[in-house]
Protein backbone atom coordinates (compact mmCIF):
# COMPACT_ATOMS: atom_id res chain seq x y z
CA UNK A 1 0.00 0.00 0.00
CA UNK A 2 1.16 3.25 -1.08
CA UNK A 3 1.84 5.55 2.19
CA UNK A 4 -0.23 9.29 1.75
CA UNK A 5 1.52 12.56 1.08
CA UNK A 6 0.27 13.24 4.14
CA UNK A 7 2.04 10.58 6.40
CA UNK A 8 5.13 11.58 4.49
CA UNK A 9 5.99 14.60 5.00
CA UNK A 10 3.49 15.92 6.91
CA UNK A 11 2.26 19.46 7.40
CA UNK A 12 5.98 21.42 8.33
CA UNK A 13 6.27 24.61 9.60
CA UNK A 14 6.48 27.41 6.76
CA UNK A 15 9.02 29.78 7.87
CA UNK A 16 9.75 31.50 4.38
CA UNK A 17 8.25 33.98 3.13
CA UNK A 18 8.68 33.22 -0.11
CA UNK A 19 6.26 30.17 0.28
CA UNK A 20 4.00 32.09 3.54
CA UNK A 21 3.60 35.81 2.91
CA UNK A 22 2.58 35.99 6.79
CA UNK A 23 5.93 34.06 7.95
CA UNK A 24 7.26 37.12 9.47
CA UNK A 25 4.01 37.66 11.30
CA UNK A 26 4.26 33.74 12.54
CA UNK A 27 8.00 34.16 13.52
CA UNK A 28 6.93 37.41 15.34
CA UNK A 29 4.16 35.88 17.51
CA UNK A 30 6.44 32.98 18.40
CA UNK A 31 9.19 35.11 19.05
CA UNK A 32 6.37 37.12 21.71
CA UNK A 33 5.59 33.53 23.16
CA UNK A 34 9.40 32.82 24.19
CA UNK A 35 9.50 36.25 25.68
CA UNK A 36 6.79 35.20 27.84
CA UNK A 37 8.66 32.15 28.76
CA UNK A 38 11.08 34.40 29.77
CA UNK A 39 9.22 36.37 32.08
CA UNK A 40 7.52 33.39 33.61
CA UNK A 41 11.28 32.50 34.54
CA UNK A 42 11.80 35.37 36.14
CA UNK A 43 9.10 35.96 37.75
CA UNK A 44 9.79 32.12 39.26
CA UNK A 45 13.17 33.72 40.28
CA UNK A 46 11.61 36.73 41.96
CA UNK A 47 9.07 34.53 43.93
CA UNK A 48 12.42 31.73 45.10
CA UNK A 49 14.37 34.83 46.39
CA UNK A 50 11.68 36.06 48.14
CA UNK A 51 11.55 40.01 46.25
CA UNK A 52 7.89 39.92 45.53
CA UNK A 53 7.00 42.58 48.32
CA UNK A 54 10.21 44.95 47.69
CA UNK A 55 7.67 47.03 45.32
CA UNK A 56 5.61 48.34 47.14
CA UNK A 57 3.71 50.86 44.13
CA UNK A 58 2.11 50.51 41.17
CA UNK A 59 1.74 51.79 37.92
CA UNK A 60 0.39 51.45 34.33
CA UNK A 61 4.03 52.51 32.75
CA UNK A 62 6.26 52.11 35.22
CA UNK A 63 8.95 54.13 36.40
CA UNK A 64 12.73 54.72 36.30
CA UNK A 65 14.38 52.94 39.75
CA UNK A 66 16.12 55.06 42.29
CA UNK A 67 19.00 56.39 41.03
CA UNK A 68 20.69 57.77 43.74
CA UNK A 69 21.94 57.00 47.13
CA UNK A 70 19.25 59.41 48.90
CA UNK A 71 16.53 57.61 46.60
CA UNK A 72 17.57 54.18 47.78
CA UNK A 73 17.52 55.08 51.15
CA UNK A 74 13.78 56.76 50.66
CA UNK A 75 12.93 53.55 48.71
CA UNK A 76 14.02 51.70 51.56
CA UNK A 77 11.90 53.32 54.49
CA UNK A 78 8.72 53.26 52.64
CA UNK A 79 9.46 49.27 52.34
CA UNK A 80 9.90 49.54 56.04
CA UNK A 81 6.46 50.24 56.59
CA UNK A 82 4.71 47.37 55.17
CA UNK A 83 4.11 44.27 57.20
CA UNK A 84 7.00 42.00 55.50
CA UNK A 85 9.40 44.24 57.24
CA UNK A 86 8.70 42.82 60.81
CA UNK A 87 10.49 39.55 59.83
CA UNK A 88 13.26 41.37 58.17
CA UNK A 89 14.93 43.10 60.46
CA UNK A 90 17.86 42.27 59.90
CA UNK A 91 17.95 43.45 55.84
CA UNK A 92 20.69 45.92 55.15
CA UNK A 93 20.18 48.43 51.99
CA UNK A 94 22.44 45.95 49.49
CA UNK A 95 20.05 43.00 50.80
CA UNK A 96 17.30 45.33 49.91
CA UNK A 97 18.51 46.35 46.39
CA UNK A 98 19.51 43.06 45.56
CA UNK A 99 15.48 41.70 46.06
CA UNK A 100 14.26 45.58 44.63
CA UNK A 101 15.62 44.44 41.57
CA UNK A 102 14.51 41.41 40.66
CA UNK A 103 10.79 42.69 41.40
CA UNK A 104 11.44 45.57 39.14
CA UNK A 105 12.94 43.63 36.23
CA UNK A 106 10.11 41.26 36.69
CA UNK A 107 7.91 44.47 36.02
CA UNK A 108 9.68 46.09 33.50
CA UNK A 109 9.85 43.26 31.61
CA UNK A 110 6.26 42.87 31.14
CA UNK A 111 5.75 45.96 29.85
CA UNK A 112 8.53 45.22 27.39
CA UNK A 113 6.66 42.00 26.56
CA UNK A 114 3.45 44.31 25.85
CA UNK A 115 5.97 46.46 23.55
CA UNK A 116 7.21 43.16 21.78
CA UNK A 117 3.68 42.40 20.76
CA UNK A 118 2.08 45.77 20.19
CA UNK A 119 4.80 47.62 17.95
CA UNK A 120 5.13 44.87 15.39
CA UNK A 121 1.27 44.14 15.45
CA UNK A 122 0.91 47.84 14.31
CA UNK A 123 3.87 47.28 11.76
CA UNK A 124 1.93 44.09 10.27
CA UNK A 125 -1.32 45.09 10.31
CA UNK A 126 -0.29 48.91 8.49
CA UNK A 127 1.67 46.09 5.74
CA UNK A 128 -1.53 44.22 5.55
CA UNK A 129 0.49 40.89 6.46
CA UNK A 130 -2.14 39.87 9.61
CA UNK A 131 -3.94 37.26 8.07
CA UNK A 132 -7.48 37.92 7.28
CA UNK A 133 -9.52 36.50 10.08
CA UNK A 134 -6.71 37.19 12.67
CA UNK A 135 -7.25 40.57 14.33
CA UNK A 136 -9.85 39.43 17.02
CA UNK A 137 -7.00 36.78 18.04
CA UNK A 138 -4.32 39.36 18.35
CA UNK A 139 -7.27 41.86 20.32
CA UNK A 140 -7.37 38.86 22.57
CA UNK A 141 -4.15 38.11 23.02
CA UNK A 142 -3.29 42.04 23.77
CA UNK A 143 -6.05 41.69 26.60
CA UNK A 144 -4.70 38.88 28.18
CA UNK A 145 -1.93 40.37 28.41
CA UNK A 146 -2.73 43.94 29.71
CA UNK A 147 -4.91 41.98 31.99
CA UNK A 148 -1.80 40.06 33.61
CA UNK A 149 -0.52 43.18 34.76
CA UNK A 150 -3.40 43.91 36.52
CA UNK A 151 -3.71 40.79 38.35
CA UNK A 152 -0.02 41.02 38.97
CA UNK A 153 -0.56 44.15 41.00
CA UNK A 154 -3.69 42.43 42.88
CA UNK A 155 -1.35 39.28 43.86
CA UNK A 156 1.30 42.08 45.19
CA UNK A 157 -1.42 43.75 47.32
CA UNK A 158 -2.34 40.23 49.36
CA UNK A 159 1.40 40.33 50.62
CA UNK A 160 1.16 44.70 51.48
CA UNK A 161 -2.44 45.12 53.43
CA UNK A 162 -2.16 45.50 57.00
CA UNK A 163 -4.06 42.47 57.90
CA UNK A 164 -1.26 40.37 57.24
CA UNK A 165 0.95 42.71 60.37
CA UNK A 166 -0.23 39.53 62.48
CA UNK A 167 1.12 37.03 60.57
CA UNK A 168 3.85 34.29 62.29
CA UNK A 169 4.86 32.46 59.23
CA UNK A 170 7.03 34.26 56.13
CA UNK A 171 4.55 36.93 54.78
CA UNK A 172 3.90 36.30 51.05
CA UNK A 173 1.35 36.84 48.73
CA UNK A 174 -1.93 35.26 48.72
CA UNK A 175 -1.29 31.28 46.98
CA UNK A 176 -4.60 31.65 45.34
CA UNK A 177 -3.60 34.89 43.86
CA UNK A 178 -0.15 33.72 42.53
CA UNK A 179 -1.70 30.21 41.13
CA UNK A 180 -4.16 32.92 39.07
CA UNK A 181 -1.17 35.10 38.01
CA UNK A 182 1.08 31.80 37.05
CA UNK A 183 -2.54 30.52 35.34
CA UNK A 184 -2.39 33.47 33.11
CA UNK A 185 0.91 34.02 31.72
CA UNK A 186 0.45 29.95 30.77
CA UNK A 187 -2.76 30.62 29.20
CA UNK A 188 -1.37 33.30 27.32
CA UNK A 189 1.87 31.65 26.12
CA UNK A 190 -0.05 29.21 25.24
CA UNK A 191 -2.22 30.88 22.99
CA UNK A 192 0.91 32.89 20.83
CA UNK A 193 1.94 29.71 20.43
CA UNK A 194 -0.94 28.17 19.17
CA UNK A 195 -1.68 31.20 16.58
CA UNK A 196 1.98 31.52 16.14
CA UNK A 197 1.80 27.55 14.67
CA UNK A 198 -1.46 28.42 12.79
CA UNK A 199 0.00 31.46 10.64
CA UNK A 200 2.80 29.40 10.15
CA UNK A 201 0.99 26.56 9.11
CA UNK A 202 -1.75 28.36 6.73
CA UNK A 203 0.03 27.31 3.24
CA UNK A 204 -1.38 23.92 4.23
CA UNK A 205 -4.66 25.26 4.65
CA UNK A 206 -6.28 23.95 1.96
CA UNK A 207 -3.98 21.16 0.44
CA UNK A 208 -4.62 20.01 4.30
CA UNK A 209 -8.44 19.13 3.76
CA UNK A 210 -7.51 16.93 0.17
CA UNK A 211 -4.88 14.90 1.90
CA UNK A 212 -6.52 14.27 5.14
CA UNK A 213 -9.45 13.15 2.83
CA UNK A 214 -7.41 10.43 1.10
CA UNK A 215 -6.32 8.94 4.59
CA UNK A 216 -7.00 5.47 5.71
CA UNK A 217 -9.82 5.16 8.08
CA UNK A 218 -7.16 3.37 10.15
CA UNK A 219 -4.63 6.51 9.92
CA UNK A 220 -7.25 8.62 10.82
CA UNK A 221 -8.71 7.15 13.78
CA UNK A 222 -5.22 6.57 15.16
CA UNK A 223 -4.05 10.37 14.58
CA UNK A 224 -8.07 11.61 16.40
CA UNK A 225 -7.27 9.28 19.31
CA UNK A 226 -3.54 10.47 19.87
CA UNK A 227 -4.97 14.32 19.08
CA UNK A 228 -7.88 13.91 21.64
CA UNK A 229 -5.46 12.12 24.60
CA UNK A 230 -2.52 15.30 23.72
CA UNK A 231 -5.42 18.11 23.97
CA UNK A 232 -6.48 15.67 27.73
CA UNK A 233 -2.96 15.70 28.55
CA UNK A 234 -1.81 19.68 27.75
CA UNK A 235 -4.89 20.09 30.05
CA UNK A 236 -3.47 17.76 32.90
CA UNK A 237 0.10 19.80 32.20
CA UNK A 238 -2.10 22.78 32.95
CA UNK A 239 -4.19 21.61 35.90
CA UNK A 240 -0.52 20.67 37.32
CA UNK A 241 1.56 23.80 36.84
CA UNK A 242 -1.63 25.43 38.72
CA UNK A 243 -1.10 22.86 41.54
CA UNK A 244 2.86 23.82 41.53
CA UNK A 245 2.20 27.31 42.27
CA UNK A 246 -0.42 26.61 45.25
CA UNK A 247 2.76 24.29 46.22
CA UNK A 248 5.15 27.72 45.71
CA UNK A 249 2.82 30.03 47.22
CA UNK A 250 2.58 28.15 50.79
CA UNK A 251 6.17 27.08 50.55
CA UNK A 252 5.31 23.60 50.65
CA UNK A 253 8.51 22.29 48.94
CA UNK A 254 10.53 22.92 52.25
CA UNK A 255 8.20 20.24 53.79
CA UNK A 256 7.66 16.21 53.28
CA UNK A 257 11.09 16.04 51.58
CA UNK A 258 11.03 12.62 50.79
CA UNK A 259 9.78 10.35 48.37
CA UNK A 260 8.00 8.35 47.09
CA UNK A 261 6.10 8.58 51.03
CA UNK A 262 5.65 12.22 52.56
CA UNK A 263 7.96 10.93 55.87
CA UNK A 264 6.67 8.32 56.99
CA UNK A 265 2.83 8.51 55.48
CA UNK A 266 1.55 7.69 51.56
CA UNK A 267 -1.51 10.22 52.57
CA UNK A 268 0.16 12.54 54.93
CA UNK A 269 -2.22 12.83 58.01
CA UNK A 270 -2.50 16.33 58.03
CA UNK A 271 -4.43 16.57 54.79
CA UNK A 272 -7.71 17.80 56.28
CA UNK A 273 -6.35 19.89 59.32
CA UNK A 274 -7.93 23.20 58.47
CA UNK A 275 -11.56 24.21 58.71
CA UNK A 276 -13.51 24.93 56.55
CA UNK A 277 -12.49 21.54 54.32
CA UNK A 278 -11.92 23.54 51.01
CA UNK A 279 -8.96 25.71 53.17
CA UNK A 280 -6.96 22.60 52.42
CA UNK A 281 -7.01 22.51 48.92
CA UNK A 282 -4.69 26.07 48.84
CA UNK A 283 -3.56 26.95 52.55
CA UNK A 284 -2.84 23.51 53.59
CA UNK A 285 1.20 22.40 53.14
CA UNK A 286 0.33 18.90 53.62
CA UNK A 287 -2.74 19.11 50.86
CA UNK A 288 -1.21 20.90 47.94
CA UNK A 289 1.68 19.52 48.11
CA UNK A 290 0.25 15.82 48.10
CA UNK A 291 -1.94 16.71 45.04
CA UNK A 292 0.99 18.15 43.33
CA UNK A 293 2.80 14.76 43.28
CA UNK A 294 -0.35 12.77 42.29
CA UNK A 295 -0.79 15.48 39.46
CA UNK A 296 2.70 15.19 38.69
CA UNK A 297 3.38 11.83 38.21
CA UNK A 298 -0.73 11.49 36.30
CA UNK A 299 1.13 13.83 33.84
CA UNK A 300 3.85 11.75 33.73
CA UNK A 301 1.53 8.58 33.00
CA UNK A 302 -0.25 10.21 31.09
CA UNK A 303 2.37 11.37 28.85
CA UNK A 304 4.64 7.92 28.25
CA UNK A 305 1.25 5.89 27.72
CA UNK A 306 0.22 8.32 25.10
CA UNK A 307 3.85 7.92 23.60
CA UNK A 308 3.18 4.02 23.78
CA UNK A 309 0.35 4.60 21.63
CA UNK A 310 1.40 6.24 19.01
CA UNK A 311 5.01 5.24 18.69
CA UNK A 312 4.27 1.30 18.97
CA UNK A 313 5.66 -0.07 15.56
CA UNK A 314 2.32 -0.70 14.18
CA UNK A 315 0.96 2.63 14.70
CA UNK A 316 4.10 5.02 14.36
CA UNK A 317 3.78 4.86 10.12
CA UNK A 318 0.31 6.03 10.96
CA UNK A 319 1.14 9.33 11.71
CA UNK A 320 3.08 12.69 10.00
CA UNK A 321 6.74 13.15 11.24
CA UNK A 322 5.58 16.30 13.24
CA UNK A 323 3.11 14.21 15.27
CA UNK A 324 6.06 11.76 15.52
CA UNK A 325 8.11 14.42 16.44
CA UNK A 326 5.57 16.16 19.45
CA UNK A 327 5.28 12.28 20.73
CA UNK A 328 9.14 11.94 21.47
CA UNK A 329 9.14 15.76 23.11
CA UNK A 330 6.33 15.07 25.03
CA UNK A 331 7.79 11.48 26.31
CA UNK A 332 11.01 12.99 26.61
CA UNK A 333 9.85 16.19 28.65
CA UNK A 334 7.78 14.76 30.85
CA UNK A 335 10.23 12.10 32.27
CA UNK A 336 12.70 15.09 32.56
CA UNK A 337 10.12 16.72 34.41
CA UNK A 338 8.96 14.21 36.66
CA UNK A 339 12.62 13.19 37.73
CA UNK A 340 13.66 17.49 37.99
CA UNK A 341 10.57 17.74 40.34
CA UNK A 342 11.62 14.49 42.66
CA UNK A 343 15.37 15.73 42.51
CA UNK A 344 13.88 19.23 43.49
CA UNK A 345 11.96 18.17 46.18
CA UNK A 346 14.66 15.89 47.57
CA UNK A 347 17.35 18.36 47.35
CA UNK A 348 15.16 20.75 49.79
CA UNK A 349 14.11 23.29 47.02
CA UNK A 350 17.43 25.10 45.65
CA UNK A 351 16.56 27.94 43.61
CA UNK A 352 18.05 26.33 40.32
CA UNK A 353 16.53 23.23 40.49
CA UNK A 354 13.01 25.10 41.24
CA UNK A 355 13.64 27.61 38.66
CA UNK A 356 14.39 24.51 35.99
CA UNK A 357 11.38 22.87 37.34
CA UNK A 358 9.37 25.56 36.65
CA UNK A 359 10.67 25.88 33.00
CA UNK A 360 10.33 22.31 32.88
CA UNK A 361 6.36 22.34 33.28
CA UNK A 362 6.53 25.12 30.06
CA UNK A 363 8.10 22.70 28.22
CA UNK A 364 5.60 19.49 28.71
CA UNK A 365 2.78 22.02 28.16
CA UNK A 366 4.85 23.35 24.97
CA UNK A 367 5.31 19.96 23.87
CA UNK A 368 1.59 19.10 24.06
CA UNK A 369 0.08 21.73 22.78
CA UNK A 370 2.67 21.04 19.52
CA UNK A 371 1.58 17.93 19.59
CA UNK A 372 -2.26 18.18 19.25
CA UNK A 373 -1.93 20.97 16.79
CA UNK A 374 0.32 18.87 14.56
CA UNK A 375 -2.62 16.36 14.54
CA UNK A 376 -5.01 19.35 13.41
CA UNK A 377 -5.94 17.47 10.23
CA UNK A 378 -8.01 14.81 12.80
CA UNK A 379 -10.28 17.38 14.53
CA UNK A 380 -13.59 15.74 14.82
CA UNK A 381 -15.50 18.10 12.40
CA UNK A 382 -12.83 18.19 9.45
CA UNK A 383 -13.45 13.99 9.46
CA UNK A 384 -16.69 13.92 9.60
CA UNK A 385 -16.73 16.05 6.76
CA UNK A 386 -14.22 14.18 4.86
CA UNK A 387 -15.86 11.04 5.39
CA UNK A 388 -19.06 12.53 4.15
CA UNK A 389 -18.91 14.51 1.10
CA UNK A 390 -16.30 15.21 -2.03
CA UNK A 391 -13.15 16.57 -1.47
CA UNK A 392 -14.28 19.66 -3.67
CA UNK A 393 -17.04 19.94 -1.18
CA UNK A 394 -14.99 19.50 1.59
CA UNK A 395 -12.44 22.86 0.72
CA UNK A 396 -15.04 24.54 0.30
CA UNK A 397 -16.82 24.10 3.42
CA UNK A 398 -13.67 24.16 5.82
CA UNK A 399 -11.97 26.76 3.99
CA UNK A 400 -12.41 30.13 5.28
CA UNK A 401 -12.11 33.05 3.61
CA UNK A 402 -8.78 35.29 3.19
CA UNK A 403 -7.77 37.65 1.39
CA UNK A 404 -5.33 37.46 -0.78
CA UNK A 405 -1.71 37.74 0.58
CA UNK A 406 0.64 40.40 -0.40
CA UNK A 407 3.24 39.89 -2.72
CA UNK A 408 6.39 38.62 -0.46
CA UNK A 409 9.47 41.06 -0.49
CA UNK A 410 10.90 37.57 -0.50
CA UNK A 411 9.56 36.46 -3.16
CA UNK A 412 10.09 39.17 -5.80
Amino acid sequence: MTTSALLQKGLPVVTNAAHNAYAPAGKWILGTAAAVVGMIHVGGVTRLTQSGLSMTTWSPLGSLPPLTEEAWREEFERYKTYPEWQQRKSMTLSEFQYIYGWEYGHRMLGRTVGLIFVLPWAYFSLRGRIPSGYQKRMVGLLAMGGTQGLVGWWMVKSGLGDDRRGDKQEIRVRPVRLATHLSMAVATYGALLWTGLDILGLPHKQSMLDQASKLSKEALKQAARLRTGSLHLTALTGVTIVSGALVAGNDAGRAYNTFPKMDDEWIPSEISALEPWYKNLYENTATVQFNHRVLGLSTAAGALGLVALGLSPARAALITPQARLGLYAVGGAALGQVTLGITTLLQYVPIYLAAAHQIGSIVVFSSGLYLAHSLRYARPALARITSGKTTANVVKTMTPKTSTPPASPTAV
